[in-house]
């Protein structure tokens, strides 16, 4: 019997499939969009416009295609893997031509009903067409040095053409997931290992050779990592931003100032307070309570796409779940750093909570691999 008619022959039909989705990650992921619903009302200062109307639209189509896919076997977006990450790059070749400029960077494609930024889709792609390759290598190559070259040029396409936008975050975000996914495939952690020394170097080198002829970076670079490692050097200039959102953060205390009552974010002293920096609006107005749940919430999500891989004997399925669930992880925990000072700003979303339609329903098409690798699982009768 082929791969293709097994499959056929073990996926369930009907209200089977229904009942087997993961409802409790489907519960998760509503609890944290309607935290989102509700602090996206607060910046705009009670009102359901500009924001939080779009917002719910795009998440009930982001739903409603994170279903879809939920009810398609896992075999057939394993045959796709490669088609997907072929079109994102195709997509991100576009935007080098066509694409929209916004602070700074050239990302988005303009589909008329929406703004697409398609680097937000490599990541997924990416995640796809190496869960694929690792389920089909045989598990004794996965280390050997010839059989790493394919990954690391899967990694390193999409990591330039981001590049070139600029989009350095994203690009390290690419490099962080496809690192992981070659990780959970069982490659050698002498190679990572090794990798993190030569980083080490790097890191060094921006640093020892700073004030000589052949310094690595700009001196305006340099500028900007001490703006970075001390904020208040600069606090009218660089520095404004984070520390402003430290401001905010320190002044929610534990239960916060109250719905809707924020100073910074009601006197507009946030930067960015429906994207970027809404962690701090919620920390604020809510204390860290309120910004304790909310790491809860992400917390789970992770727990259970984490059990549902280890329960899944499917290794393409497995990959697949453990490769969506770091790409949601790294999200929350750079956007958390990052308006915490902790990581250098580099624009990421706070996942189904700031504002914008790329990453919000590409994270719900990635959910969708999760519950279809879920409900398609091997089951014992």
């Amino acid at each position: 019997m082929s791969f293709l008619e097994y499959n056929i022959k073990t996926t369930p039909t009907g209200i089977r499939k229904v009942l087997y989705v993961n409802w409790f990650l489907v519960l998760l992921i509503c609890s944290v969009a309607t935290i989102g619903f509700v602090m996206l009302y607060s910046v705009a200062g009670g009102s359901f416009d500009p924001w939080v109307s779009p917002q719910i639209k795009r998440f009930a189509m982001g739903m409603a295609l994170m279903f879809f896919m939920a009810m398609v076997p896992v075999w057939f977006w394993r045959s796709i893997a490669g088609m997907a990450y072929f079109v994102a790059l195709i997509l991100l070749v576009f935007v080098e031509f066509t694409g929209e400029t916004g602070m700074g960077a050239q990302r988005w494609l303009n589909l008329g009903f929406m703004r697409l930024q398609p680097s937000e889709l490599a990541k997924i792609a990416l995640i796809m067409v190496l869960a694929s390759y690792y389920d089909w290598l045989e598990i004794s190559r996965t280390s050997r040095p010839l059989w790493l070259l394919p990954p690391l040029g899967l990694i390193a396409l999409p990591t330039m053409l981001v590049l070139r936008q600029p989009d350095l975050g994203t690009s390290l975000l690419l490099i962080a997931g496809g690192g992981a996914m070659m990780f959970f495939a069982g490659v050698n952690l002498l190679y990572f290992l090794a990798v993190m020394i030569i980083g080490v170097g790097v890191v060094a080198a921006v640093f020892l050779t700073r004030g000589t002829e052949w310094q690595l970076l700009k001196n305006y670079q340099y500028g900007r990592i001490d703006t970075f490692l001390d904020p208040a050097s600069d606090p009218l200039g660089g520095g404004y931003h984070i520390t402003q959102s430290k401001i905010a953060l320190g002044s929610g205390g534990w239960t916060g100032r109250g719905f809707m009552q924020g100073t910074q974010s009601r006197l507009n002293f946030l930067p960015e307070k429906h994207t970027d920096f809404i962690f701090t609006t919620l920390a604020e107005e809510f204390g860290f309570l309120g910004a304790a749940s909310l790491l809860t919430l992400y917390v789970l999500i992770i727990v259970f796409c984490v059990i549902s891989a280890l329960r899944n004997k499917d290794r393409f399925s497995s990959l697949l779940i453990l490769g969506v669930a770091f790409t949601f992880f790294l999200y929350f925990a750079v956007n958390m750093s990052m308006v915490m000072g902790l990581a250098p700003v580099v624009g990421v979303p706070l996942p189904l909570v700031s504002y914008g339609g790329s990453a919000m329903l590409v994270l719900l098409l990635g959910f969708g691999l999760v519950q279809s690798a879920h409900v398609h699982r091997a089951r014992s009768k």
